[in-house]
C-alpha cells in the first residue's frame, strides 16, 4: 500500500520541492498549507500551523482522504530578523510559534497515526541552530529548539518504531531569494565561505528528505543532518 506523507508549508520553496520528490518516488503527499494549495498530484489540506485546532483538523482530514498517515515533514517556517535590543516580544513569539511550537503540535497530532505501524518524522531545521548570527536571535533559537524537539521525540517514540530526524539546510536558493543569491554581496560571501562554492538548491534538501523516507534505516533517529555545503564547520 502506498505510504502517505504530510508536508507542511508545501506550496513553494523547499516544501514544494520535497513534495515533488516524494511524489516522484511513489508516495502519496498531503500538502498542509494555510490556503490548501499544493503542487499538482498532492492532496491539498488547509492547515495553519500556528493554530492548534487547525492542526488537529488537518491531520484528521488527511487521514480521512488518504486512509492513513505514515510520515510527516515539518517544513513550515518563517524567518524574521531584527536587532535583539529592539526586538518586540510579539515578533519573537511569532518566530518561535511558527518554527518550533508547530513542530511539536504537528508531531503530536501525527503520533496516533504513526504509532499504528511505525513511521518517520523529518523536521526542517537550519544550520543557524549552532551559530551566533546578528539580528537573528529568534530564528536561531527556534531552529535550536527544533533540534531539541527532534532528539526528545526520537528517544521517547523509538519503542513505537517512529523515527524522528532533523534536516538542517544552509543557504538554499529558492524562487524567493534567487536574485539575491545570484549577484552582489551575498553571492560573493557564499562563494568565499561555503566550501562547495555557493548556495545549494532546493533539490539538495528534497532528495535527502525523500531518501530518509525511501530507505530502510531503522537505526538512524534523533540526529540533525546538515546540508550546508560544509559552511557550518569551515574555519
Amino acid at each position: 500500500m502506498t505510504k502517505v506523507i504530510a508536508v507542511t508549508g508545501a506550496s513553494r520553496g523547499i516544501g514544494a520541492a520535497i513534495a515533488a520528490e516524494l511524489l516522484r518516488r511513489g508516495f502519496t503527499v498531503g500538502s498542509l498549507t494555510r490556503k490548501a494549495i499544493g503542487i499538482d498530484g498532492t492532496l491539498p489540506i488547509a492547515c495553519d500551523v500556528d493554530d492548534e485546532e487547525s492542526v488537529k483538523q488537518a491531520f484528521k482530514a488527511l487521514a480521512d482522504k488518504a486512509g492513513r498517515i505514515d510520515g510527516l515533514v515539518n517544513n513550515a517556517g518563517v524567518h524574521l530578523y531584527g536587532k535583539s535590543a529592539e526586538l518586540p516580544t510579539a515578533r519573537y513569539e511569532e518566530v518561535m510559534d511558527t518554527n518550533a511550537r508547530s513542530v511539536f503540535l504537528c508531531s503530536r497530532e501525527a503520533y496516533p497515526y504513526l504509532e499504528r505501524a511505525g513511521g518517520t518524522i523529518v523536521n526542517i531545521g537550519s544550520f543557524f541552530d549552532k551559530l551566533g548570527v546578528k539580528q537573528n536571535l529568534a530564528y536561531c533559537a527556534s531552529k535550536a529548539a527544533v533540534g531539541a524537539i527532534t532528539r526528545c521525540l526520537a528517544v521517547e517514540w523509538a519503542p513505537k518504531k517512529i523515527r524522528v530526524l532533523d534536516v538542517a539546510p544552509g543557504y538554499i536558493e529558492t524562487e524567493l531569494n534567487a536574485e539575491a543569491m545570484k549577484k552582489g554581496a551575498l553571492r560573493a560571501l557564499l562563494e568565499a565561505r561555503v566550501p562547495t562554492g555557493g548556495a545549494g538548491g532546493v533539490e539538495d534538501v528534497a532528495r535527502l528528505v525523500a531518501a530518509l523516507f525511501s530507505e530502510d534505516l531503522p537505526f538512524l533517529t534523533g540526529e540533525t543532518i546538515y546540508v550546508d555545503g560544509g559552511q557550518g564547520i569551515a574555519h
